[in-house]
């Protein structure tokens, strides 16, 4: 799933000509009747206003694009802070001077009667370089969570395609095994074919319908578990020990077919390897939005055995869905002690 940074660690590419637009057109309305202490300004009050910004201007874009990027995002907050009082007091003392000199070059015409003292120069930079900075990581924010969320989503629809693909590769795998033991039981004209036949529509009724929701019963899954053993018994020697045990919390919920793939992996592994006495033993247990399956077999070793493709197609669906679907909240463990196969899955259903 996809983590959240902090925003002061991410960037954003924002238009600065419309953001710097806003910004300072707000400023010089906000500061015009501020300064003309009437609804009526004069023109000698847009051009105090005026030249007013314009020693505002630098300072604040020094904020907005050198020290917040570089420093504040960068979580430097002590030199963040040390160079933002600097910059404040640098240009509050040079404010007298800037704004003289351009009204001087510019407006030689008009006499000013009066000037902000010290005092409330120190406290328009302030607040004002506050002001900017808070507005540009407020910017950043509503950019992040517009990228979170398109990400988010992005992700989301990955999920679920690579949900639908392991979900294909598991239904034809288990039809086509289905098939073969119709196929054998029709050849030798077994009687057992009519309950066969029973049992494998309603795993392929549980197949079609229920593993296209997110969670299902539990005993929904137990009762999937119970038919395919009874199917597979069809065509496997009588000798054959399978135990299934299992105490369950009926209304807890899991993943659809996400236990089954390790049962049919068993039985192709274990009991059509050709070993002696074969046995397949499985404990499901549930109890306080905790799951637990173990799984073990015997098997006979092949020449030119190879682990990862003798654990077949199931074991490697089940570890991408949990990887996707349980994220951080499942353990899962195989054993491969000759001649014993076994495997653990714990689940967090919380």
């Amino acid at each position: 799933m996809l983590q959240i940074k902090p925003i002061f660690k991410r960037t954003n590419f924002h238009n600065k000509v419309f953001f710097n637009a806003l910004l300072w057109s707000c400023s010089f309305v906000i500061l015009l009747f501020l300064f003309s202490g009437s609804s009526s300004p004069s023109k000698i009050d847009y051009i105090y206003t005026s030249s007013f910004i314009f020693t505002l201007i630098i300072p604040v874009y020094i904020n907005l694009y050198c020290l917040l990027p570089k420093y504040l995002k960068k979580e430097k907050y002590l030199i963040f802070t040390i160079l933002f009082v600097i910059n404040l007091i640098v240009f509050a003392q040079l404010n007298p001077w800037l704004f003289t000199f351009l009204v001087n070059t510019f407006f030689n015409d008009y006499y000013f009667i009066s000037y902000h003292n010290t005092i409330e120069i120190y406290f328009i930079f302030s607040v004002f370089f506050i002001l900017s900075v808070l507005i540009k990581l407020a910017e950043d924010w509503v950019h992040l969570n517009q990228q979170e969320n398109k990400t988010l989503k992005i992700q989301k629809q990955q999920i679920e395609n690579q949900l639908y693909y392991l979900k294909g590769q598991i239904n034809p795998h288990f039809l086509f095994n289905s098939l073969n033991v119709l196929y054998s039981l029709a050849i030798d004209e077994k009687k057992e074919i009519t309950n066969a036949i029973l049992q494998l529509s309603d795993i392929l009724r549980y197949v079609i319908y229920d593993v296209n929701t997110d969670k299902i019963p539990i005993k929904k899954e137990i009762e999937l578990l119970k038919n395919y053993i009874e199917f597979e018994k069809n065509r496997h020697v009588n000798n054959a020990s399978i135990i299934f045990d299992f105490s369950v919390d009926e209304d807890e919920e899991i993943y659809p077919m996400l236990l089954l793939p390790l049962l049919e992996n068993s039985f192709k592994h274990g009991l059509k390897s050709g070993v002696q006495n074969p046995f397949i033993e499985i404990k499901l247990t549930s109890k306080n939005k905790k799951l637990d399956f173990i799984i073990s077999n015997n098997f006979k070793e092949i020449k030119n055995y190879n682990k990862t493709e003798n654990h077949g197609i199931g074991l490697k669906n089940i570890q991408e869905n949990l990887a996707i679907i349980y994220p951080n909240k499942h353990r899962f463990v195989i054993n491969n002690d000759n001649p014993i196969f076994s495997v653990q899955l714990t689940l967090n259903l919380e």
